[in-house]
Order: structure tokens, then sequence, then C-alpha cells
């Protein structure tokens, strides 16, 4: 059967023509949670030290801009080079925690303990998706894998058409707004959001099933990272909607 998620680090193809391990030095569960934990890490320390910078907006926004960018480039290098893993996943998430951190702590500047708040229900997703996966409550099915790639892909492309319309100074309109609607679309895309966690959870299973190289706990500990940093920016921006209607 075919692996399948929706998140581009981890797909189809991310586990075949690896090259044969020697018996121990395979990919482990533990491990690959261990390599989470390193690069959780990572992100909180540029992320800790963006926040600390708030006062000098524009340096804020210098290290949003870097942190993206770069953030893109070594996602993608560590994308295509997999084996290179262990050294591109930790300056991914130093990168991303730039860009979490500027992001936090700007929104921070207009509602106080909408970080915390974002943090909180991130983590409180993860926990509670990681423990109805493990209990066989949600289970990653082919139809939930395809419904959750369709929709994915569905809200990537309104996200690239939006940001496409932006550069000729047009929105698509409601969906970035505090009404009802910018509620619901923000709500619709931390569900597909959550939702890939499952998709993640079932592909790293697979690989330690499979008996993976060692490095490849740090490449799924980097697939699992791309989710999360995605799903805590839609928690900011749904929490922000809300707020902003108070």
């Amino acid at each position: 059967m075919a692996m399948r998620s929706a998140n581009p680090a981890l797909n189809s193809n991310t586990f075949t023509g690896l090259p044969a391990v020697v018996s121990g030095e395979s990919m482990t569960l533990q491990g690959t949670v261990n390599k989470t934990g390193v690069l959780l890490l990572c992100v909180f320390a540029t992320a800790a030290w963006t926040w600390n910078q708030v006062s000098a907006t524009e340096q804020v926004g210098i290290s949003i801009a870097v942190g993206a960018i770069g953030g893109l480039i070594f996602g993608l290098v560590t994308t295509f080079k997999q084996s290179w893993a262990p050294v591109t996943a930790p300056i991914y998430a130093l990168l991303e925690g730039l860009v979490i951190g500027g992001l936090s702590a700007l929104l921070e500047l207009r509602f106080p303990g909408i970080a915390m708040q974002a943090a909180g229900l991130t983590f409180g997703t993860l926990a509670c998706l990681l423990l109805a996966y493990r209990s066989g409550l949600v289970r990653a099915t082919e139809n939930f894998k395809l419904g959750v790639v369709a929709a994915t892909g569905g809200v990537a492309l309104v996200y690239f058409v939006s940001m496409i319309m932006g550069l000729f100074g047009h929105t698509i309109p409601f969906i970035h707004d505090s009404g009802m609607i910018g509620i619901g679309f923000s709500l619709l895309v931390v569900g597909i959001a959550a939702m890939n966690l499952v998709l993640d959870f079932d592909f790293i299973e697979s690989g330690v099933r499979q008996g993976a190289p060692k490095y490849m706990e740090w490449y799924a500990a980097f697939g699992l990272m791309v989710t999360l940093i995605w799903l805590y920016i839609e928690m900011l921006r749904l929490l922000s909607k809300l707020r902003s209607r108070r």
C-alpha cells in the first residue's frame, strides 16, 4: 500500500530508493522523538531572540524576512537531499524560529497573551491527536489520506492565488477579515493542518517499520516540524481574528 502525506516533506517517495542499513543503525520512533525535541529547542531559541527585538520593529521585520526566505531555501534543500537532514533540519528550525518569534511578538503587542494561547492550542492539539492516533480512535485510512491531501492542496491554492492578487493590490474577499467567513475559513484551515499531523504520525511509523536509515530520524522530525509550524501560525491567525472582534 502506498504511503501518502499532504506534507511536502513526507510524500509517497520519501522512503523509496534509500540505501540498505546495517543492523542497529535504522530509524527508530524514540530517535525521531528525540530529534523533534532538538528541533523544537532550535525554534524556541531563535524565536526568543526575535521576541526580545520587538522594540525595534524594523529589526523584527528583517528577521522575519530572513527567516522566511532562508527557511524556504533550507526546507527545499532538506526535502531534496534527505541525507543532509542532520545539518539542514536544525538550520531550518533556527530560521523558522525567527519567523515565529517575530510574528508572535508583533501580534502580542496588539493582543496580549495571544502567543501563549496559540502555543498552548498547538501543543494541546498535537498531544490529543497523538493520543487518539495511538489508541486507534483516529486511523489514517486511504480515504482519510486522500481527503486531507486534497484539502491541503486546496488551501495551498487559495493562499497562492491570494499572494498573487496581493502583488496587484487585491485580495480574496472575506477570508482574511475578522468576520464570520474569515473566522470560519481559519477554523477550516486549522482543522486541515491538525489532520496533517495524523498523516505525519502514520508516515513516520511506516518509516520505522520499513527500517529506514538513521538520518531519516532527522528528516522525519523536520517533516513534523513543518506541520507544527504551519499549525501554530494558523492558530495565531485564528486567535487574532477572534480577538479583533472584541
